[in-house]
């Protein structure tokens, strides 16, 4: 029953933006952390963003100044504002959040990824 659903990825030349969106749904009574990964082709899967539910972000040192987590907890939304992109930054993007289920139970869960494609 629950969802994480992302969008927003896509192709853009090196330089330019990408907003990423993640929006959760389902039977959840509330949402902690949530953040993004990413994973390049041969590449292990590595953090990008994390944000807990009270606005606290942490961020890799790659993305520093380039990059911007923000998130709705109305809408059990969170965002990803890439700005400056560089072909590195050429991946699947994951993203995940903490949640606390109306039973009590608490465990992460995984979007299904969206491509962002930088070109030189």
């Amino acid at each position: 029953q629950v969802q994480l659903v992302e969008s927003g990825g896509g192709l853009v030349q090196a330089g330019g933006s990408l907003r990423l969106s993640c929006a959760a749904s389902g039977s959840i009574f509330s949402i902690n952390a949530m953040g993004w990964y990413r994973q390049a082709p041969g590449k292990q899967r590595e953090l990008v963003a994390t944000i807990t539910s009270g606005g606290s972000t942490n961020y890799a040192d790659s993305v520093k100044g380039r990059f911007t987590i923000s998130r709705d907890n109305a809408k059990n939304t969170v965002y990803l504002q890439m700005n400056s992109l560089k072909p590195e930054d050429t991946a699947v993007y994951y993203c995940n959040a903490d949640l606390t289920y109306y039973s009590g139970y608490r465990d992460g869960y995984w979007g299904q990824g969206t491509q962002v494609t930088v070109s030189s």
